[in-house]
């Protein structure tokens, strides 16, 4: 019983930790988004930080870089 609650707290602080890293990652695209993009192009709003993330996260799935080794 002890080693099922050690493996799902270790889960439940992996997932927090891999969702606190995504939103930091995410903080960039929103500055760029925000000062360099909206003053440039007319008739853009800001975006939040969830916006970013999600933006971040589509860009990850579109965007993935696939390296083979031979």
């Amino acid at each position: 019983m002890k080693a099922l609650i050690l493996a799902l707290t270790a889960m439940i602080v992996g997932i927090a930790t891999l969702l606190f890293i995504s939103f930091v990652l995410s903080w960039p695209v929103m500055i760029l988004w925000n000062e360099c993009l909206m003053p440039a192009v007319e008739g853009i709003k800001e975006i939040g930080w969830i916006q970013a993330w999600g933006i971040s996260t589509l860009c990850g799935i579109l965007f993935k870089t696939t390296i083979t080794q031979k």
